[in-house]
């Protein structure tokens, strides 16, 4: 038997009197911690919050040092071992001059300004036979994700992106943000702790690596 309205919407109210009731005391006991902090406990938390903005200031200007915020082409295989080794995080995309690879050139090119804690760079696979050949590179577009100088894990084609060039943007950062290469915190990316496995791969070491897909 359905309940009368005037039932049912007591119970609404209950409900919400119940929401707001538990979310004053939260706010309340919030204010009670901070009434009995001293002005010596205040001037610490402002102190520490003020260092901590320091540091995010100056750890961004050395970024935008080495080439973060920007998708770069990396010259020679010289300069790529010199950025791997620059910075901690590093996205590299091994090309040649065709579509697929140009589509990857999009994306990278707006996730470069999204995520200024990683380097995003290039290089000429079919100018790089040496670098190529240690780190198994054979599909192409391939994205070498690198970690404190070691390749963690690669994306290789477009498999892994729906098999087609219309993935998006935040798909590929989906992926990315997998092997904790980049920051990510959307709403539908897997928890780190789930995410599977990687062979790590260092790039001063002759790699022993195998990619199935085909150009």
């Amino acid at each position: 038997m359905e309940a009368p309205p005037t039932t049912i919407q007591q119970i609404v109210e209950k409900q919400v009197l119940t929401v707001a009731k538990a979310f004053e005391d939260k706010i309340d006991d919030e204010i009670a911690a901070l009434d009995r902090l001293d002005l010596d406990d205040i001037e610490a938390l402002r102190e520490r919050r003020l260092q901590q903005l320091k540091k995010m200031a100056e750890r961004k200007s050395r970024w935008i040092s080495l080439g973060h915020g920007e998708y770069q082409e990396i010259p020679s295989e010289k300069d790529f071992f010199a950025a791997v080794k620059a910075s901690d995080c590093v996205i590299c995309h091994f090309y040649r001059e065709n579509w697929p690879c140009k589509v990857m050139d999009k994306h990278l090119g707006l996730l470069a300004k999204r995520h200024i804690e990683t380097r995003f760079v290039k290089i000429n696979a079919e100018k790089s036979p040496f670098l190529a050949e240690k780190l198994k590179i054979v599909v192409l577009p391939t994205l070498a994700l690198i970690k404190h100088a070691k390749v963690e894990d690669y994306v290789v084609g477009f498999d892994e992106l729906g098999g087609t060039d219309e993935f998006s943007t935040e798909e590929l950062e989906e992926r990315l943000a997998k092997s904790q290469v980049i920051i990510f915190e959307g709403e539908s990316l897997v928890s780190h702790a789930g995410s599977s496995a990687t062979t790590k791969r260092s790039v001063r070491q002759t790699a022993n690596a195998d990619s199935s897909d085909s150009d």
